[in-house]
């Protein structure tokens, strides 16, 4: 039997292969012609985003962690389990990466998804151990550890050893957040209007949180007031507020969520730091800043956008941990 993890992003979709590693990493979408017909996926249906024909429209069927089309995902999810695991062996067991706290309803929507894959086993475990076990931190029960994992339409946060998550939560701030602000940024700047490529684009290469940081890069867009096709260098500093101000937010849960720890929880708190992961992680001085603001060494994964599914590749080939972190 062929053994995946599968992390069904908002964003990316990443799967794991025993014996192979990382074999898949592609937009979580489909392009949709006449309502329903679906005429790409992944990557080609991503490069249609705000290119499309009146009567086509790129999908994405997860939002902020949830599955918002079944259908759409399931068949995104077949294509996927086509293009990176052409022989199935007899069928497949996975594990699902799922959000901290994932409900029992999100979790049967997974279900539903993996079933029209054409999943047979299938498993879920939450994000904050994955992203542990991703980073190679060894979990104990004695010795808890505190991640934080900020993906494009989630961010989960929680405190937990081996024996049991201590405290945990989800928020709907990630990078589409600061996507949109950015969109909307530049316009009150420069009196541009800019798509979702481009806006994820500048994100990606200017946006830091460094103070001073001079990184810039030239843009195309359409001129609000004349409707013409523009050019701006747009700096560092022009995007440093739409996405500082997401980053402070998922900072205040993290202080709320420490504020209420035990003590001895809080003391190895103190020795251990936070872990980050998650594609928004990856954003200059991410995590300097994270450790000025909340007083607390942070580290950063070597990997920030694979981590979670490198935790799921662990999980799925040991028997005992499985065993351990498998929801019920």
């Amino acid at each position: 039997m062929l053994k995946l993890a599968i992390d069904l992003g908002t964003a990316v979709t990443k799967i794991y292969r025993i014996g192979s590693g990382i074999v898949l990493a592609e937009p979580t979408c489909v392009t949709v012609s006449g309502g329903t017909q679906i005429r790409a996926f992944g990557a080609d249906a991503k490069r249609l985003l705000g290119k499309t024909a009146e009567l086509s429209e790129v999908v994405f069927p997860v939002y902020e962690g949830e599955i918002v089309n079944e259908q759409y995902a399931g068949a995104l999810l077949e294509k996927f389990l086509a293009k990176a695991c052409p022989r199935k062996f007899g069928g497949i067991e996975a594990i699902f990466c799922v959000p901290t706290g994932c409900t029992l309803r999100s979790r049967e929507k997974y279900y539903n998804v993996a079933k029209m894959a054409g999943i047979s086993r299938i498993n879920f475990v939450e994000t904050h151990y994955l992203s542990a076990l991703g980073q190679d931190v060894p979990l104990s029960e004695s010795n808890p550890v505190f991640t934080v994992d900020i993906g494009a339409g989630k961010t989960s946060l929680a405190v937990f050893s081996l024996d049991s998550t201590i405290a945990g939560l989800s928020m709907c701030v990630g990078g589409n957040n600061m996507d949109i602000h950015i969109i909307d940024h530049i316009a009150d700047l420069y009196n541009i209007k800019i798509g979702a490529l481009t806006s994820e684009r500048l994100k990606n290469a200017v946006g830091s949180l460094i103070p001073g940081d001079s990184q810039s890069l030239i843009i195309n867009g359409r001129d609000i007031a004349t409707g013409k096709p523009r050019s701006v260098n747009v700096t560092s500093e022009d995007v440093l507020f739409p996405i500082r101000v997401y980053v402070d937010k998922i900072i205040e849960y993290a202080e709320l969520m420490l504020a209420k720890l035990p003590a001895e929880v809080s003391a190895a708190m103190c020795k251990n730091g936070i872990l980050l992961s998650g594609g928004v992680a990856a954003i200059a001085g991410f995590a300097d800043y994270f450790a000025e603001k909340l007083q607390m060494d942070a580290h950063l994964a070597s990997d920030v956008q694979t981590a979670t599914v490198l935790g799921g590749g662990r999980v799925i080939g040991s028997a005992a941990l499985m065993r351990k972190l498998c929801m019920e």
